[in-house]
């Protein structure tokens, strides 16, 4: 990518998108074109192509996405699989009608079967069973991998896959609702030291393990695998160590000086027993992650201290 090239990076108000955004304009990049939802619905095909044709963008971040945590995917289980499946379908075949130079496509880690090995290789995809309460995301994503790579093998096209793990930082979503664990983490603990609160109460048991990688090194990792990464398949994009819930509550905790008690609500859902990365084949390919968990949370938290949640 050259400097000057016109660059379309949709979903860019998102986590991801924005953090791109500020990545290529930190390496001086100026020709970014951005369209919010409001301007141009992702989900309408012919809305798409005509974007597609009056940009003519030679190089595509596929950020956009319908996401969220258990709560949410398990509730708007059809909006998860049809917004997510129109919106990649559309912008992927655009790309290959307008010649696109290259596009990267956004997955993200639900897309293992729910007991594959650990750490989580490439390789494991569709091996299993989907965690059920997120299967309409994680099949949407699938099939993104897969219109990348038979567009590839059918028509040529230079679109690659890469796969998140668990992402925070700037931009993210502190919906209780809706968010994933560790924006729900900080909100829980924000409210509950402003609200001299006795305690936190937290979902299911603490036991599950996760991975978290801030979003300011997937947007230098998915700089760096637009410049040197030309394969099918995909690619994971992580930290390379995880930390169970209760661990990551206790952190939180620590960082926020929140001085109650932590209750586990053993009654709702844990989710997956452990989600870890395995980025062996994105560290042979020259890139690792710089942002240590226990520091990008403190970003994160001096970022967002002060917020009044309604």
């Amino acid at each position: 990518m050259n400097t000057t090239d016109k660059i379309y990076i949709a979903g860019h108000r998102g986590m991801v998108g924005s953090a791109i955004v500020r990545k290529l304009h930190s390496e001086g990049f100026q020709n970014i074109v951005t369209r919010t939802s409001q301007e141009l619905d992702l989900r309408n095909q012919q809305a798409v192509q005509d974007f597609f044709a009056e940009e003519k963008p030679q190089y595509v971040f596929l950020a956009a996405a319908k996401v969220g945590g258990i709560v949410a995917n398990n509730t708007y289980r059809a909006e998860f699989v049809y917004d997510n499946l129109m919106m990649e379908a559309n912008i992927i075949h655009a790309a290959y009608l307008h010649q696109v130079t290259k596009l990267m496509f956004l997955g993200s880690s639900c897309i293992y079967p729910k007991m594959a090995p650990q750490p989580l290789q490439e390789e494991s995809l569709l091996s299993g069973y989907l965690e059920k309460t997120n299967q309409p995301y994680a099949i949407a994503k699938i099939a993104g991998i897969e219109l990348c790579d038979a567009y590839r093998a059918q028509y040529g096209c230079n679109f690659i896959s890469v796969m998140p793990t668990n992402l925070y930082g700037p931009n993210d979503n502190y919906d209780l609702e809706k968010s994933h664990v560790l924006p729900a983490l900080l909100r829980k603990f924000i409210a509950a030291k402003r609200n001299q609160e006795a305690s936190v109460t937290l979902w299911g048991t603490g036991s599950p393990y996760r991975e978290f990688l801030h979003v300011d090194d997937l947007a230098d990792a998915c700089y760096y695998l637009m410049q040197h990464y030309n394969e099918s398949g995909l690619i994971n994009i992580g930290f390379g160590e995880d930390i169970s819930i209760k661990d990551l509550a206790q952190l939180v905790k620590k960082i926020t000086a929140f001085e109650g008690e932590i209750v586990w609500d053993t009654t709702k859902p844990d989710g997956t027993p452990r989600k870890l990365m395995d980025v062996s084949k994105l560290a042979s390919k020259g890139w690792k992650a710089s942002i240590s968990l226990e520091e990008g949370i403190k970003k994160v938290y001096e970022e967002i201290k002060n917020t009044v949640w309604e």
